[in-house]
């Protein structure tokens, strides 16, 4: 197998964009790149950020941003770029000795950078909430959009250690569904697509909530951009 097409086999999570282009929103982001995780040889690409870093002031400050994009979420875009050449190394080699460790490590370093993508997109800078048929699940599936936001809320914050809360859609039932997610891909259910994804690494939060991790997440909710979430929703229905 050519190095190109191993890599665009591994990544074909990344392979198509993560959003529809039925949104201003959504229609700046395809623009900018920022939903593509790879370029066109298959390699994990981090791209500019759809705003300024200034942008989600003063829900989440500019320095806590900018060192959570560049050097986390970036951190993970290399990391995965990494494992997939150790994995091919391996291959190549006929040496399947840490084949295995290199494979866990893609694991962790790949669902990094599908989340924080998913993270980026999610925020917004105003204050909004879900309507149309995403509101209609959430109240089929929670009973209401209070329910829901408790719910989220308490399974984030209730994280052990670092990680993250998930609200997704589950394809072969047809719900909504929340997660708690311990890394970036512990306690994960299969084939659950994220649609609104809430990061709790400390390092989300740290500098300006410092170990107040109810408060942030509690934040995090005057900025969550809900037309966005319904858009991966609708993205989902269509292609299940």
């Amino acid at each position: 197998m050519k190095r190109n097409e191993f890599l665009k086999t591994s990544a074909i999570l990344g392979g198509a964009s993560l959003l529809p282009v039925n949104s201003v929103f959504s229609n700046s982001l395809n623009e900018n790149g920022m939903d593509k995780l790879v370029d066109a040889n298959g390699n994990f690409i981090h791209l500019s950020l759809p705003y300024q870093q200034n942008f989600l002031e003063p829900y989440m400050d500019e320095e806590t941003l900018n060192l959570h994009y560049t050097f986390h979420h970036g951190g993970a875009v290399k990391g995965a770029n990494k494992d997939l050449l150790m994995i091919k190394k391996s291959l190549d080699e006929n040496n399947l000795e840490t084949i295995d460790y290199w494979t866990k490590k893609l694991s962790y370093h790949l669902s990094s950078h599908i989340l924080h993508t998913i993270f980026w997109t999610n925020l917004n800078n105003k204050k909004t909430d879900p309507k149309g048929e995403l509101l209609k699940r959430i109240e089929k599936d929670f009973g209401s959009y209070e329910k829901l936001k408790g719910y989220l809320a308490k399974t984030s914050k209730d994280v052990d250690g670092n990680g993250w809360g998930i609200l997704g859609y589950q394809p072969y039932t047809d719900k909504l569904t929340i997660l708690q997610c311990e890394n970036h891909e512990k306690l994960t259910q299969w084939g659950v697509v994220p649609l609104l994804v809430l990061d709790v690494w400390e390092h989300a939060y740290y500098l300006k909530f410092k170990n107040k991790r109810n408060d942030f997440v509690d934040n995090l909710f005057s900025i969550i951009n809900w037309e966005n979430v319904a858009d991966r929703l609708n993205t989902s229905l269509k292609t299940r």
